[in-house]
């Protein structure tokens, strides 16, 4: 996350050691930078394409950081409220995802690629133009988006009058109290100056491709954290499942032999890496043979399932040394009892559970990565 800071008082730099470049936002009374970028609708957008209204309003957002993402439906509906009144509303992504590391992804279900920006607009429910800019981020630098969300609305003759922060609503969905773009809307559209030209812009930065470098070393990081497994009996399965902690606990039933159990395993470790930072841990319970542990681990091992460092020291306070389990010859049925006996055995199978052992949700067969994001998300936000 950036700091809020002022743009009206001085330049504003990425906040990197690294930084190869200066990003300026654009000053009131600046025209409006041409663009001309590709659409989720198949098409390609430009600034000519919005001639015709009164009141462009331009949104630097994207789908993974949680300022963007609980905005999204009162960007929609911030299009719909002015759409008979002369008013566009365009929004554009500038991030490049690959200068996204896994642990910033822990707060919604998608990232920020082109095809998963499709994913969440209709998830969103959208109408509007969403625009891509994560390939050259040209069009990010000439308006200086500084955050996600990062709002300029322009008048009829497409002068800059209002940049900042889009309301009050943060990381907050639903209705707000105060909309600074609507204020400078509403003014723009009554013939009035905007009263408060500039805000502070608050979200995730914008993720500039240079960003690539620390996704590297946290990917190589990653690759070499230790891999274990330990034995699991009816016991420990029992607490697992009660979950005596303050974290979400996604439990998956795998083997060795299972082709879609080894399929999946990518997307399970991706998608602890990405909620890593959060109160949430991925447990694996292996049911091969007490005379296949080699091959489990070797499994683990190639799959790089390790234990996100921010876990280590709780697993500690519980006496654990690992997240990844095998199951005791002869206690597989008292495993699958304790964590969920209406399981018929059919792998892969994984549960959702809730600290203090509620079940959140259920799923039988290869899991959508998406999906199991979208329910972790959702169990986050009220858990």
């Amino acid at each position: 996350m950036i700091r809020p800071f002022l743009i009206a008082i001085s330049s504003v730099f990425c906040l990197s050691a690294a930084q190869p470049f200066e990003v300026k936002t654009l000053e009131i009374g600046a025209n409006a930078p041409e663009f001309n970028l590709p659409g989720i609708d198949g098409k390609n957008h430009s600034l000519q394409d919005f001639s015709k209204a009164k009141v462009l309003a331009v949104i630097f957002t994207c789908n993974h950081c949680p300022e963007a993402y609980a905005a999204s439906a009162r960007i929609q509906q911030t299009a719909d409220f002015y759409k008979d009144k002369g008013v566009a509303v365009v929004a554009i992504s500038g991030n490049d995802p690959l200068a996204l590391r896994a642990d910033e992804l822990g707060y919604a279900p998608h990232g920020d690629s082109f095809e998963e920006m499709k994913l969440a607009a209709k998830e969103a429910n959208w109408t509007i133009p969403y625009l891509y800019d994560g390939e050259t981020q040209s069009v990010s630098r000439a308006y200086g988006a500084q955050s996600t969300p990062h709002v300029f609305v322009f008048d009829a003759e497409r002068k800059l009058r209002y940049t900042g922060r889009m309301d009050e609503g943060y990381r907050k969905a639903g209705p707000v109290e105060k909309s600074q773009m609507r204020d400078a809307i509403d003014s723009l559209l009554s013939g009035k100056e905007v009263a408060v030209a500039v805000t502070r812009s608050y979200g995730c930065s914008t993720k500039w491709s240079y960003k690539r470098d620390s996704v590297t070393k946290d990917n190589e990081a990653w690759s070499s954290r230790e891999v274990t497994v330990d034995a699991m009996d009816g016991e420990v399965a029992k607490s697992i499942v009660a979950n005596a902690t303050d974290k979400v606990r996604l439990i998956n039933f795998w083997a060795t032999t299972c082709g879609p159990c080894v399929a999946e395993m990518p997307d399970l470790v991706e998608t602890a890496r990405r909620f890593q930072n959060r109160p949430f841990e991925l447990i694996t319970i292996s049911t091969d043979p007490a005379d296949d542990t080699k091959r489990v681990l070797a499994v683990l091992k190639a799959k790089n399932v390790a234990t996100p460092k921010p876990r280590e020291a709780a697993m500690k306070k519980e006496n654990r040394t690992t997240n990844n389990y095998q199951v005791k010859d002869g206690q597989l049925d008292a495993v699958a009892d304790a964590i969920s006996k209406d399981w018929n055995g059919a792998l892969p199978y994984s549960v959702l559970v809730a600290p203090g052992g509620e079940i959140l949700w259920k799923h039988q067969g290869e899991v959508d990565a998406v999906e199991i994001r979208r329910q972790l998300v959702k169990a986050l936000q009220s858990h």
